[in-house]
């Protein structure tokens, strides 16, 4: 019964939004014909605006089409981590987390950073987020990879171009009715007190909660949230996500689809790379498209380069 309830969910969600994009569009029709009437002219913005609302709901229905794989509508989520270069890379990381949470909110998704390590100087040394809205995953899995920047350093006095690169990784996020067993004997759990800014509660107690599965060597850390209890609830989802991944890795080219190919964090493994001098130009190893426009890209409008992805994805699986 409850993957007959799942599957009437996945039609009605793909079946609800064409219904109404098609009396969207019959609306319109009928609101064209107002221009043809005296002192209709007074419409036409409204008008404008309203198909420009459309061509964009359309853009995005035909994106959640080429989402067809069985995890691809579940939660996500995102690990960032700074390739070697200190500052340099950590302050690049910074700018990518910035860059995905612009993105979740211009999809009006909701995005919770759970864990961050400041740098010592700037940026991050490492840092998760969640991202939780209807097939966040299959939009970001586009992203895992190594992404690189090319810039003149804003830490290097004498203004030197420098080359930084980080990793993102990406997971769904696991339903609570997938079966994965986390043995108590098997993990270990520490408290911290979390880092960064959070007021004085936040320094005064430990909090912050880092889970160790000692048999899978995987490390999480949660320290978001005040409560002990719901940092616990988060990194244990985590957990949770990060095993079913590898239960599904029979093999190595198995886990690269999942969450990207983890190669090592330097040059000529980049999936992306943002170069800001001598020239302006953000381009897709993968794909070949590529966007001069550098400051929207930044500002989370990687739309294109998701897409571009997905539709190559379907025509080589």
């Amino acid at each position: 019964m409850h993957e007959l309830q799942k599957r009437k969910a996945y039609v009605e969600d793909i079946l609800f939004p064409f219904e109404a994009l098609a009396e969207k569009t019959a609306y319109l029709e009928e609101s064209i014909k107002i221009l043809d009437e005296e002192e209709g002219a007074v419409f036409l913005q409204e008008i404008q605006a309203e198909i420009t609302a459309l061509r964009t709901a359309i853009e995005e229905l035909e994106l959640r089409h080429l989402l067809s794989e069985e995890l691809d509508k579940n939660n996500t989520i995102v690990s960032i981590h700074p390739g070697a270069g200190g500052t340099e890379s950590q302050d690049w990381a910074q700018i990518l987390l910035r860059m995905y949470l612009r993105w979740a909110e211009k999809h009006k998704f909701t995005a919770q950073v759970v864990d961050l390590l400041p740098g010592e100087e700037a940026g991050v040394k490492s840092a998760t987020f969640t991202v939780s809205g209807p097939y966040s995953y299959g939009f970001l899995k586009a992203e895992a990879g190594v992404h690189r920047l090319v810039r003149i350093s804003p830490y290097d006095a004498n203004k030197r171009r420098h080359t930084s690169f980080a990793a993102v990784i990406v997971y769904p996020e696991i339903e609570e009715d997938i079966n994965i067993e986390i043995k108590p004997d098997d993990i270990k759990i520490d408290t911290f007190r979390a880092s960064g800014a959070g007021g004085q509660h936040v320094n005064k107690t430990s909090s912050a909660v880092r889970i160790t599965h000692m048999p899978s060597g995987i490390v999480i850390s949660c320290q978001n949230e005040r409560s002990q209890h719901k940092n616990k609830a988060t990194a244990l989802k985590i957990l949770k996500s990060r095993l079913y991944n590898l239960s599904l890795s029979e093999q190595k080219s198995k886990m690269k689809e999942i969450v990207g190919d983890k190669k090592g964090i330097a040059w000529g493994n980049q999936i992306r790379s943002y170069v800001l001098q001598p020239y302006r130009l953000v381009k897709d190893h993968r794909t070949f498209i590529e966007s001069g426009n550098v400051d929207a890209v930044l500002d989370g409008d990687i739309d294109k380069f998701i897409r571009a992805f997905l539709e190559k994805r379907i025509k080589n699986p």
